[in-house]
């Protein structure tokens, strides 16, 4: 009989391969409509305050977490449902796919000369202001957030479904939106986000350490070799402001061989994330190989997970 631990794992694998075969649901993405409630509940709740954003925080990582208990509870006598509910959560909450997408959008406009429609393109990627960025800046600013986001919806994501199931898969992705919606640090949201951007630092710790020690691994497939990823990763990740982002950057800079970092614009703000790696500035080849690696890394995350929680089951 499948065990529920075996359930979880064969959840897990299955939620990440209908993610590579299907990428996002296409209508009604429990994520978009998290985000709608979320931010119809932020106007009610917005305060200057700290407080008042902690609060608000709680509510929906709180809700998101209590559906996924429900859930893990009505599933706890029946590994076949366990296993079901699991593949549609992780399908649910991954991004690998969509992120690939994106990236290679970013690189045929690019390859096609298409400077403009890049520009359109690169907020469905990041929040950088697109405006006056030329091919090479495009494409350092699609590699850079193609590797932040490979640990953000892709590895974090698995980690956390692989540690505490579905509450882990609905908490985690709950909180990785706050910040995303309120965690940026504008004159609105420098306090009521703090809760969210703080949380989600702390939910990406591990999950960003794992992602910067896979593309080592994964470097070779890429063209690349891992002891340059490690030697990157461990000089250059605390120049950047982002505890998580920092690490993931640097191995990607590493692993293929370019420079990234610098100087950037966010809504008019301009910030400095140091410079990593000192190779050459990535081009749109290289962006296609940080889809790769993208990729890669993401494999390897969805094999950890699952030995991983088969491995905790027999122990249990």
């Amino acid at each position: 009989m499948l065990s529920t631990s075996r359930a979880t794992a064969a959840g897990l694998l299955a939620g990440y391969l209908a993610d590579l075969a299907f990428g996002d649901p296409r209508r009604g993405h429990p994520v978009a409509l998290f985000g709608r409630a979320a931010d119809a509940l932020s106007r009610r709740m917005w305060a200057d305050s700290r407080a008042r954003g902690a609060a608000y925080a709680g509510i929906c990582v709180g809700s998101a977490v209590g559906v996924g208990t429900l859930v893990h509870a009505a599933t706890a006598r029946s590994p076949v449902a366990r296993a079901m509910v699991t593949a549609g959560t992780t399908w649910a909450v991954l991004g690998g796919t969509g992120l690939a997408g994106e990236g290679t959008a970013m690189a045929r406009l690019l390859e096609s000369g298409d400077v403009e429609g890049a520009r359109a393109r690169l907020p469905h990627l990041c929040g950088r202001d697109p405006a006056g960025l030329d091919e090479k800046d495009l494409a350092r600013a699609a590699t850079e957030s193609i590797a932040e986001n490979t640990s953000d919806a892709v590895v974090a994501p698995l980690l956390w479904g692989a540690a505490a199931g579905v509450p882990g898969l609905l908490g985690y992705r709950a909180l990785n939106t706050l910040d995303a919606m309120v965690g940026h640090r504008t004159p609105r949201y420098v306090h009521f986000g703090w809760a969210s951007a703080r949380g989600d630092d702390v939910a990406n710790l591990v999950p960003s350490r794992v992602s910067a020690l896979a593309a080592a691994g994964c470097a070779p497939a890429v063209g690349g070799r891992g002891s340059d990823a490690v030697r990157v990763w461990r000089r250059g990740a605390a120049k950047h402001p982002s505890p998580n982002a920092g690490p993931v950057e640097a191995a990607f800079a590493g692993a293929l061989d370019v420079r990234l970092g610098g100087v950037n614009s966010y809504a008019g703000a301009v910030e400095n994330r140091g410079t990593l790696g000192n190779g050459r500035t990535p081009g749109v080849a290289d962006l296609r190989r940080a889809v790769r690696l993208s990729r890669a890394v993401g494999a390897v995350a969805a094999g950890v997970s699952v030995v991983g929680v088969i491995v905790a089951g027999r122990r249990a």
